[in-house]
């Protein structure tokens, strides 16, 4: 058996292979409701035989969003608006199925992509007033966020911990706090966005507490899910946040009793220079494993079968994360698993689509349904 078709567990969450398809913002979400979109796009991943989806990066507050148009689990009606999404999934399909919690930060408030991705200004119809660890923008031109005071810093957390209820209640199998991208707990993490000179702010041990207070708190709150953090090994600039101080991140998470380690990197600086190539973050993936023993998920242009097995082959990660490759290809896992001569679950529905020179692909002792 292939690597990438071996079972692996993360804490709890037995995983039936070790493809995951990492959260993807679709910025389709009317006043943080999920619509029809969501239905029919998870809906087509969720057929596609990697052992786990995690939904796109879900604000734990209005203000939270990247966009007007994000994900949100702030409320009941948010829940129950998920609520049918995930059933029909499960009805369908054996995927597990995680979400990932999030806050924007200073990144918050700006327009969608495909429309350009600026930032929405505060007196805007559509915007808002950004919140962050200090008062400053992103990007010259973006209004300044107002830092959070220990009232604020109580009442986000607090929102971190209700979504993660909310999550347990709609019976997701794991929960990713977004601790990546520039977003606001990567922004306490890192020296380029975070200028306090109070206990959360200066040295490293300060620029942690905050994530790790939230962590902590969503760990008690849903003690028995499977919980890890997506974090950016390194924001790519000079004097920002690095893998030391990552690897020092992971080794207090895993203290405190993280299942896992997402390892991105970037996102905080507008001034990151990233070496764009296949794998490129692997390295950060495999030294974190190293260091803490924690299981890492590696992501980052990986997009061929082979390439995926030697990553795991090697040890450099535990679980491969696919993105952008699995919108282009939402089969990627069944043409993985007839290149590396594997099985892959499909829904009896699709069994008859197997090309007679992968007459064992499919899994047929194992209906691709929930």
């Amino acid at each position: 058996m292939t690597m990438l078709f071996s079972p692996y567990s993360l804490g709890p969450l037995e995983l039936s292979n070790r493809i995951t398809i990492a959260p993807m913002c679709q910025y389709s979400a009317v006043d943080g409701l999920a619509t029809d979109w969501h239905m029919i796009h998870l809906g087509s991943l969720a057929l596609s035989g990697a052992a786990l989806i995690t939904l796109e990066a879900t604000a734990v507050v209005p203000e939270g969003r990247i966009s007007p148009n994000d994900l949100g689990l702030w409320s009941d009606a948010h829940a129950d608006a998920l609520a049918p999404v995930l059933a029909a999934m499960r009805r369908h399909s054996p995927i597990k199925i995680g979400i990932q919690l999030s806050h924007a930060g200073r990144k918050a408030s700006t327009n969608v992509p495909w429309d350009g991705g600026a930032q929405i200004g505060p007196d805007a119809a559509n915007g808002w007033q950004t919140e962050g660890p200090s008062a400053v923008p992103h990007t010259e031109g973006d209004a300044a966020p107002l830092a959070l005071d220990a009232a604020g810093l109580a009442r986000v957390r607090d929102s971190f911990v209700a979504a993660a209820r909310r999550a347990h209640a709609l019976g997701f199998d794991a929960i990713e706090l977004h601790g990546a991208h520039g977003y606001l707990l990567h922004q306490f993490l890192s020296p380029l966005a975070n200028h306090r000179t109070d206990a959360y702010g200066g040295s490293l041990e300060n620029r942690m507490r905050y994530p790790l207070e939230v962590f902590a708190a969503v760990r008690a709150a849903v003690p028995s899910m499977t919980l890890g953090m997506r974090i950016s090994a390194t924001d790519w600039v000079d004097g920002g946040w690095d893998l030391e101080q990552s690897v020092r991140l992971a080794q207090e998470l895993e203290r405190i009793g993280c299942d896992f380690i997402h390892v991105s990197s970037g996102g905080v600086s507008t001034a990151q220079k990233i070496p764009v190539e296949p794998g490129y973050q692997i390295g950060f993936a495999e030294r974190i494993k190293r260091d803490t023993g924690l299981p890492t998920i590696g992501v980052g242009l990986i997009t061929e079968a082979r390439h995926a097995e030697a990553i795991l082959q090697a040890g450099q990660a535990d679980v491969i994360a696919l993105a952008r490759a699995m919108l282009y290809d939402p089969r990627w896992p069944w043409h993985a698993a007839a290149e590396l001569g594997a099985q892959v679950s499909a829904p009896p529905q699709y069994w008859r689509s197997q090309p007679h020179e992968f007459k064992t692909l499919f899994d047929t002792t194992h209906p691709g349904k929930g």
